[in-house]
């Protein structure tokens, strides 16, 4: 069961914006993701690479030379990239269960049948939504149950969406760790837990959805390279508890030093940028009261953490308002980004206006968006645009 006794906690001065340098940058060998993932996801429904949009509207009024989003607006079926992580460490966890790889298999449906000794068998996940929906439409797929754990507060779109994927829901009295913490009590022979945070003896799951993330920088490369592009000099990715920035060191740092990494947290729930300071892993305590919700994490993931303490070279805290601006600047790039997704774009603002890109006019930025819209009240009031129809690209 996940606790705070191993992380140190601290309560730090909140500021609206905060950039720094990662005092823990070290150049160590990195291991590369399983080979095996990207097989894996292209035998899952609707796969499909996610666009790479060459934002050239924002490479001007930045001053850099390029600005290329990825947009995990929609991944398979859902409005984030975390189906990626979740189905590849639940496939892994299924596997385990099996005693084996149920080989040979073409599609989700043969696997599904493949797997279906393990019923009844129900799939637990925490979430402040989009990881929870991802598990529950695994669940879905193969015919499992599924019981997602939800910090209070939690939207009722997102909610709803988590119920329409057959999951049932459980609000937890507190923040996103608390619903972690209640999760990890499932563990038992009929129900696994597929979380994509870690804790003392739970590590092996969490290091698969670090591993299935991995087919989003693949894909990345792979599209730069058909057309003829230069790598990013700069990468920048949102910060929860660090398992896709994690996925971000293992690509960019397991051939060499790479691009310049940085992470964006919410200045209220910054737990990698504290930890970095700090020199060690260390909780920031909630309330993460944040809109974006994907990042509302206060614990750093004891998995992800070595290879985010030593791979990303800074840190950016940002308030609501700039991901606000960050979620219209997309929208007029014509991409539909929610809270969370946005945050990146809103992190290269503030590293860009603080002076902190060497030869900016010449560099080329690679900005993930992590997610679509999951709130679209939210998105109409901040944007003044009605959201895509779902499955709109």
């Amino acid at each position: 069961m996940p606790t705070s006794s191993t992380p140190s906690r601290r309560a730090c001065e909140v500021t609206p914006t905060r950039v720094t340098r990662n005092p823990l940058r070290a150049d160590r060998e990195v291991a590369a993701a399983d080979p095996d993932v990207r097989a894996f996801h292209r035998r899952m429904p609707q796969c499909a690479p996610t666009p790479l949009v060459d934002a050239t509207a924002l490479a001007g009024q930045l001053g850099l030379a390029r600005v290329l989003v990825k947009a995990e607006t929609q991944r398979m079926g859902l409005p984030s990239f975390k189906i990626l992580g979740a189905s590849w460490a639940t496939y892994r966890a299924l596997c385990d269960r099996a005693g084996g790889t149920p080989e040979p298999w073409a599609d989700v449906d043969e696997l599904a049948r493949r797997l279906a000794h393990l019923r009844p068998l129900t799939l637990v996940a925490a979430t402040d939504g989009n990881h929870g929906r991802a598990v529950a439409r695994m669940a879905r797929l193969l015919g499992f149950g599924a019981r997602v754990y939800v910090p209070a507060g939690t939207a009722d779109a997102r909610l709803d969406a988590l119920r329409a994927e057959g999951a049932s829901t459980v609000v937890v009295e507190g923040d996103y760790d608390a619903a972690v913490a209640r999760a990890a009590e499932e563990a038992g022979e009929r129900c696994v837990v597929i979380s994509d945070t870690s804790w003392p003896g739970y590590e092996v799951t969490p290091r698969r959805v670090i591993d299935g993330y991995s087919t989003i920088f693949a894909e990345v490369d792979e599209a730069i390279a058909a057309a003829g592009g230069a790598a990013p000099d700069v990468v920048v990715v949102p910060v929860g508890v660090g398992a896709l920035m994690a996925a971000a060191v293992v690509h960019h740092r397991a051939a060499g030093p790479g691009p310049l990494l940085v992470g964006v947290e919410p200045a209220t729930a910054n737990c990698l940028q504290v930890s970095t300071e700090a020199g060690r892993p260390t909780v920031v305590p909630g309330p993460h009261p944040s809109m974006m919700v994907g990042l509302n994490c206060g614990t750093p993931s004891r998995v992800a953490w070595p290879l985010v303490a030593g791979g990303v070279d800074w840190f950016v805290s940002i308030d609501d308002d700039r991901a606000a601006s960050a979620m219209v600047e997309l929208a007029r790039a014509g991409v539909a980004a929610g809270e969370t997704g946005a945050a990146a774009l809103a992190g290269l603002i503030e590293l860009r206006a603080g002076g902190h890109l060497e030869r900016p006019e010449t560099a080329t930025a690679l900005v993930l968006v992590t997610e679509g819209v999951t709130d679209p009240d939210n998105y109409r009031r901040i944007t003044g645009q009605s959201p895509p129809c779902p499955g709109a690209s």
